[in-house]
């Protein structure tokens, strides 16, 4: 494999950007590997800079669930650009699009458009401590809602401590308000509400977590969420910028029939292009200016040509057959890869909802952070490694989801399990 043009380029980024790129994981640190310079991407194969092609499984970490450069969703958009691309006003899509999510959505009668998941996760907590009137937030260890202050934390050395930051420049006053909890432990959330019955504005969760691989809610854990919110009267929040439209149309609050006050959205809404949302109850959104006094805006929110993609992939997405195609490939390849690696006697963990899934090289059951950590992280390493070279681009990093899209062939499918068998 030929990096020649690559090591170029990336040579030249590093001049311009910190660690040469624009988001940390884009620089292969965590798999010890030379990072993908991509030149294009057609359907579920992605070439770079050296023309060197790749079956992708990551599909720039979610959004692509229709694949790269749909016809349909391209189409839209460049009908969308030919009557200009910002006008810093509202347009007819945004009452599409809006009406289309507010649709899959029971638990939202209002929705605000933004930019990026973290714009929607952080305008979120703060529209729940204004409509509370309470200041702690809840979050869980792994999960990950963008770069916020408030997200910025790790649980201290037990679950009533202070939690601890995990970047530099975010104040400890931030850090005060914000408690972080295992996932999928209901136990730690009720000691917590115990300690602190008048003071939690909210829990913000991933339904199902997608940041430290791919790891389901076991034991009712979210109808306990919802029940404990309601009883000491805190919001729950539903981070959906991964699962939303992903798992099922109307996301994991429709697969495990938990509705949560405030959802927040992004990746597949926005078709490929940069967009963020969050809604939830008419009495909780009146309360985003200018109905009422939480302040949030954004000069590209809502832009036309995201807008316009977004409606061209839901409006696909919404054919009914699309869900059963992706939860068919994704148990075959559930099975397939799982044979493959008890063959070779390798431990693995498969964890998978869907088109989404993740890969765990343990022997014991995933359910929180700790337990990924207790993975095989090197082996991870020489995995991702060995497939990249094979022409199969798996995230480059073990915390990273996996993803399916409607483009993957059985030929792309198979392909995958037959590099496994190499290795």
């Amino acid at each position: 494999m030929k990096l020649v043009k690559s090591k170029k380029i990336f040579s030249r980024l590093k001049k311009s950007l910190p660690g040469g790129v624009n988001s940390p994981v884009r620089a292969f640190n965590s798999v010890d590997s030379f990072p993908l310079i991509i030149k294009s991407g057609k359907g579920s194969v992605i070439i770079d800079e050296d023309d060197n092609s790749y079956i992708d499984f990551v599909g720039s970490w979610g959004p692509l669930i229709l694949g790269h450069a749909n016809p349909n969703v391209i189409s839209k958009i460049i009908d969308t650009i030919r009557n200009g691309t910002s006008f810093g006003n509202s347009t007819k899509l945004e009452a599409e699009l809006a009406e289309m999510v507010i649709k899959a959505f029971p638990s939202i009668d209002l929705i605000r458009f933004v930019n990026s998941g973290t714009e929607a996760t952080m305008s979120a907590i703060r529209l729940a401590r204004a409509y509370t009137n309470k200041k702690i937030i809840i979050k869980f260890e792994g999960c990950y809602h963008g770069h916020g202050d408030s997200f910025l934390s790790k649980s201290g050395s037990g679950i009533a401590e202070l939690d601890e930051s995990i970047s530099r420049g975010v104040s400890n006053l931030v850090i005060s308000e914000t408690i972080t909890l295992p996932y999928n432990d209901i136990n730690s959330v009720e000691t917590i509400f115990n300690l602190n019955k008048n003071d939690i504005a909210a829990i913000i969760v991933e339904p199902i977590a997608g940041n430290m691989g791919v790891i389901l809610p076991e034991n009712n854990f979210l109808e306990n969420l919802r029940m404990i919110t309601e009883k000491y009267n805190s919001l729950l929040i539903f981070d959906e910028v991964i699962s939303g439209f992903r798992v099922d149309y109307g996301g994991a609050q429709t697969l495990y029939n938990v509705n949560p006050d405030i959802t927040c959205l992004g990746k597949i809404i926005g078709g490929g292009l940069p967009v963020g949302a969050y809604g939830g109850k008419y009495e909780i959104m009146k309360m985003v200016a200018p109905l009422g006094q939480v302040y949030q805006a954004g000069t590209l929110s809502g832009n036309p040509v995201a807008m316009s993609a977004g409606i061209a992939t839901l409006k696909i997405l919404k054919s009914g057959h699309i869900y059963t195609e992706l939860e068919k490939k994704g148990a075959y390849l559930e099975k397939t890869i799982v044979q493959e690696f008890i063959k070779k006697k390798i431990k693995i963990k498969f964890s998978r909802s869907g088109s989404m899934f993740g890969i765990f090289f343990s022997s014991i059951k995933i359910k929180n952070w700790s337990d990924v950590q207790l993975s095989d992280i090197n082996f991870y390493k020489m995995f991702h490694s060995k497939m990249l070279e094979h022409g199969i681009y798996l995230p480059p990093s073990p915390y990273e989801s996996f993803f399916i899209s409607v483009s993957h062939s059985q030929k792309d499918l198979d392909r995958f399990v037959d590099v496994i068998k190499k290795l």
